[in-house]
């Protein structure tokens, strides 16, 4: 059975020091940005954008890494997790301690960042009203589909 990291989620790090962004689909499919040069050494920002195609939820975009206000490699994301990614899993800085959300070549979790990072800033932007009541009523759909499956299980039609 799949562990939760595996089948969704994102993650922003240094692959042989090129900053790098992987975003997991439900396990099925992975996009990954990449940039073709490594940070250089000394004091950097790294920043992860995605232009976000809009239009409804569960949509792609294209995903931008910027190192030092520098674009320095963009891609495209085919498409989102339109609700959650875990309820069991948190968000790591500095280290992948639960399961991967990107395979970590042989090397054994956690998987620790060993230089310094002096900040993380997230910057979630609103939602667009029309998106906004199409989560409200996917949200609902989903809790009556819920409701109704634990009804079944309760009486005994699993």
């Amino acid at each position: 059975m799949p562990r939760p990291g595996e089948v969704g989620g994102w993650r922003l790090y240094l692959e042989e020091g090129k900053p790098t962004y992987t975003y997991n689909f439900l396990g099925l499919q992975r996009f990954t940005i990449a940039a073709k040069e490594p940070v250089p050494a000394g004091k950097a920002t790294i920043r992860y954008e995605l232009a976000y195609d809009g239009g409804g939820l569960g949509k792609g975009g294209v995903g931008t890494i910027f190192v030092n206000d520098w674009k320095v490699a963009e891609g495209w994301i085919e498409h989102t997790q339109s609700m959650v990614f875990s309820a069991d899993e948190g968000a790591d800085v500095g280290e992948d301690g639960e399961t991967p959300v990107v395979e970590n070549h042989g090397i054994p979790v956690p998987c620790k960042f060993t230089g310094k990072i002096g900040k993380v800033t997230i910057d979630v932007k609103k939602m667009k009203q029309a998106e906004k009541a199409e989560e409200n009523k996917l949200c609902a759909e989903a809790a009556h589909k819920k409701a109704m499956s634990d009804r079944g299980a309760r009486n005994g039609r699993a």
